[in-house]
């Protein structure tokens, strides 16, 4: 092979986990049956609310009665997945999402759609995602071995970007052009084939000791979190740069400002196909040891390029600085999941997969507020681009508050070397968790 060729190759996705588990394998065309078959759903039904009722009002609302379920059922989940089988929570919730798609279009068929079992459905979805979550995230750490868990990070990212661009678009069409029971058929239809692939997925059993779903055990991983300098950075990090540097809801305003009303589904798209870019191009991420620099480094790339977007009067430069952030926001969310996968313990692993479901959750709802906010006071662009700086002037604060997240090595860290003892140990002690990985 010529030297081109191999630097080529090293950029390439790193397959080892595809190749090392079966449940990986598993997990990840699952996802993907799952994304796009829910895009679906995601589409029609904001659609059809704004048919029955004309209310942009009516619309958002579904933002409302989304958020409250997804915090207090991931936070269960999160201690459902340490006390119950993980195979069998992300089975029922499957099932569960199935059912609630098949409300939707026995509703869709009806002489006359009612509104309220559209929300009462947008509710019931967001608590069945907040309990599987942590399961899903939970037993990523179980089935990929631990020098593994970047790869893993990166293949899964590349999945759900893939997703993002084309699930959408192609629910737009279906929509539009064969109405909405047919998007719910497909969602059911997908949700069926989900259901038949986890039931192939090994028994992923609690410790023998572990404990029932309680407010106790939810606080028990609370303070291993906070007790623990390099998970908080990656949890602050994350809030911060979602907070000041997530403009997605003034994104009509900016289009208006620029004169280029055609560019919105552009921008829109732009930060996945910038983070799909990375994820094809990820491979030399799977020999990265400080996955801190990772979180940090990516990051602040996001407020350097939000607030060059703020900054620039191009559409085209805007779209440029767009997709580099998404390409950040990647970066930065591959150190995340890899620091949690490689330090968590198995036992606390399903809490603080729920802590992470709200902390990804909280930061863009609240920034979307804070974008809003400060463009009614300061202007659209003004709005972005202080975003961005200030998301920038975050990080540095919070690495000079918590420096152990800089200096974290994979193969030094004390919390990253326990857990891999443990992995290996487990594996050598259960026959049927080894098969899963063959």
């Amino acid at each position: 092979m010529s030297p081109a060729l191999a630097k080529f190759s090293a950029l390439l996705p790193d397959l080892a986990p595809w190749r090392a588990s079966r449940d990986f394998r598993l997990l990840w065309v699952q996802g993907l049956v799952t994304f796009f078959s829910s895009a679906m759903a995601m589409i029609a039904l904001p659609l059809q609310i704004k048919e029955l009722t004309g209310s942009p009002l009516a619309v958002g609302a579904m933002g409302a009665v989304e958020l409250v379920p997804l915090v207090v059922f991931g936070l269960y989940g999160g201690a459902l997945a340490d006390a119950v089988d993980r195979r069998k929570v992300i089975l029922l919730t499957e099932a569960g999402l199935g059912l609630l798609a098949a409300v939707l279009l026995v509703n869709a068929l009806l002489p006359e759609p009612m509104l309220w079992p559209l929300y009462v459905v947008a509710a019931g979805v967001s608590a069945l995602a907040g309990l599987q979550r942590p399961a899903l995230d939970s037993l990523l750490a179980r089935i990929v071995p631990h020098e593994h868990q970047t790869a893993a990070a990166a293949l899964n990212s590349l999945r759900w970007q893939m997703g993002a661009i084309a699930g959408p678009a192609l629910a737009g069409l279906v929509v539009a052009y064969a109405g909405h029971p047919y998007a719910y058929g497909v969602t059911i239809a997908g949700f069926a084939v989900s259901v038949l692939l986890c039931r192939r997925l090994s028994p992923a059993p609690p410790a023998h000791d572990a404990e029932k779903p309680s407010l106790r055990g939810i606080a028990e991983g609370a303070r291993y979190a906070w007790s623990r300098p390099v998970l908080l950075g990656t949890y602050a990090i994350d809030l911060a740069a979602m907070f000041f540097a997530f403009p997605n809801t003034i994104f009509p305003f900016l289009a208006d400002e620029l004169d280029a009303d055609w560019s919105l589904g552009l921008m829109y798209a732009a930060g996945s196909a910038g983070s799909l870019v990375l994820g094809l191009t990820s491979g030399w991420t799977s020999k990265v040891r400080r996955h801190g620099l990772l979180v940090v480094g990516g990051a602040a790339g996001w407020g350097l390029a939000i607030a060059a977007a703020g900054w620039f009067g191009n559409i085209w430069l805007v779209l440029l600085c767009l997709a580099f952030a998404g390409a950040g926001d990647m970066l930065s969310g591959l150190g995340r999941s890899t620091i949690w996968n490689q330090t968590i313990p198995e036992e606390l692993r399903g809490r603080l997969a729920g802590i992470e479901v709200l902390s990804y959750s909280v930061g863009p709802q609240l920034g979307q507020v804070r974008a809003g906010a400060m463009a009614g006071w300061t202007g659209t662009r003004s709005a972005i681009w202080t975003g961005g700086v200030a998301c920038v002037a975050s990080v540095g604060l919070l690495c000079l508050a918590l420096p152990k997240l800089l200096t974290y090595d994979s193969e030094t860290d004390e919390d990253s070397l326990r857990r891999k003892a443990q992995q290996e140990a487990a594996r050598g002690a259960d026959p049927r968790e080894a098969a899963g990985t063959a």
